[in-house]
């Protein structure tokens, strides 16, 4: 039993450090979009399907002059080109311009053009919850469906 809980506590271990290392890759090709100009983002998370994240990094006019794509499913994705958006106006894009099998990296693309439409209109981008605050609002909608049946 003890060696289940050592190897289960090992791969937790070995997950967050690939998650870590993910996570400083992606930062690092942000930070390089962001020291040429403005980036637009998207993201749309996977669950059990690969989740997708992108940048656009826009001129002044909303036209974009290069793309990446973060998508995967595991922490070994890494980012990569997103071939056929530049040159391509931002706020006009569809999700058309993806494969249909890519249904989250579509959905991102979307999300990114949303974005950047609030943002030129000055409406606020609201932030997307944490996981955290995701399991809040479960327990707590858990509890309030437990008292309401305790009522009856």
């Amino acid at each position: 039993m003890l060696q289940l809980g050592l190897a289960v506590a090992a791969a937790f271990i070995l997950q967050a450090v690939l998650s870590l290392l993910q996570m400083r890759h992606f930062s690092k090709e942000f930070i390089k979009l962001r020291r040429q100009g403005k980036v637009a983002c998207g993201r749309k998370a996977g669950g059990f399907h690969a989740g997708a994240i992108v940048m656009f990094l826009i001129d002044d006019d909303g036209i974009i002059q290069t793309a990446r794509k973060l998508e995967g499913v595991t922490c070994f994705a890494r980012v990569r080109p997103l071939k056929g958006f530049e040159g391509k106006y931002i706020g006009s894009l569809t999700g058309e311009e993806v494969a249909k099998s890519h249904k989250n990296l579509r959905k991102a693309i979307l999300d990114a053009a949303l974005t950047y439409k609030k943002y030129v209109s000055g409406e606020e981008i609201e932030q997307p919850p944490s996981p955290f605050q995701k399991v809040g609002r479960s327990v707590g909608s858990i509890l309030k469906k437990n008292a309401t049946l305790g009522q009856l």
